[in-house]
This record gives C-alpha cells, structure tokens and sequence, in this order.
C-alpha cells in the first residue's frame, strides 16, 4: 500500500495519463470531519463491465502485468479510514474518482506532499492541463497549469525552476488550505 495520500494521487493519475486525458482535476476537499479526493478525467473512459471489475486487483488494462494495484489500494485506504470509495466512467468521455478518509481516524493516510506529486506530473507529461482544487472551509485554492503557461510567455512548464516554483507555491497553499484542519500539516 502506498503511505500517503499524495502518492495515491500520482498513481491514480497515472492511469488518467494512459487512458489519453488531456485534461485532469484533481480535488482536495475538507469538510464535515472528511477529507475527500476526487480525480477527473476526459480520457477514454471504461465500458460499465471494467468499472465493475476495476477494484480487483487480478483486472488491468495493461500488457506489462497482470495486476492493477492502484485503484484496489486506493478503495482500501480509503475504507480502512472509515470513509467510502465510488468509480464512474463512461466510454469516450473519461472517469471519475472519489474516495474520502475520516480526518481524526488513527488509520487514514497523512496527505503528503502534494507539491511534488504536482511537480511529477508537470515533468512527465507537460502538455496535459492539469486542474487542482483544494478547499477547507472559506479557504479555496485553484491551480491550473493553462493559467500558469498563458503567464509563462512561451517559456515551458515542465522548466526544472518553474516547476520548482510551482511545487512550492503549491505546498504554501495546503498549508494555508489544512493547516489546522490536518493534524499533520502545520
């Protein structure tokens, strides 16, 4: 199992980037005692046989392996932290994924850095727009990588110091988001 919720989010969007997205929201979201993630995609989306068959670890799309972990571990850390786990997808038009944690529940995962995992996905595939949303309360925070390139004047994203501005823009932000609401952000 991965060990913090930052390393879900990579993973997860990780198939995003394989199913063809161009597009990808990534949401954090604090509320009512729950932490929620929600990941979209505009991908090519999964027949309503495979979203079924999704959770089990014995079901992947690849050719590589003949196991997908990511999506069954996701499923499981969520409800082993006393939230809930839903998929829905549809054939050429993308999927999406929703799982929540209890916030005070001694088993959910610590959220981890989100910066780098932003960071990451910038490096690896530059030329998708990616969309994160968090929000806690009245505080709410939006960063989406067409803004930033339109700001950039031609100069590219995935650039090692762009990219380090953005990962670091992005933990300032979680601070400011979950500082407080997260007991293990400061």
């Amino acid at each position: 199992m991965l060990r913090d919720i930052s390393l879900h989010i990579h993973d997860l969007t990780e198939n995003s980037i394989t199913a063809g997205a161009t597009l990808i929201r990534i949401g954090l979201f604090a509320e009512n005692g729950m932490l929620s993630l929600v990941i979209q995609d505009n991908g090519c989306g999964m027949s309503k046989e495979l979203v079924e068959k999704v959770v089990d670890p014995f079901t992947t799309s690849r050719k590589e392996r003949k196991v997908g972990m990511g999506i069954p571990f996701f499923k499981l850390a969520c409800e082993q932290a006393g939230g809930c786990f839903a998929i829905s997808s549809e054939p050429g038009k993308g999927t999406e994924l929703k799982g929540s944690f209890v916030i005070g529940n001694i088993d959910r995962l610590p959220l981890g850095d989100v910066g780098e995992t932003v960071g990451m996905l910038i490096f690896e595939k530059a030329s998708i727009r990616y969309v994160l949303s968090m929000r806690a309360g009245e505080r709410e925070f939006v960063l989406d990588t067409d803004e930033v390139k339109a700001q950039l004047d031609g100069a590219p994203i995935d650039d090692f110091e762009i990219v380090q501005w953005i990962k670091e823009y992005v933990n300032e932000s979680v601070s400011n988001i979950f500082g407080g609401v997260l007991d293990e952000i400061t």
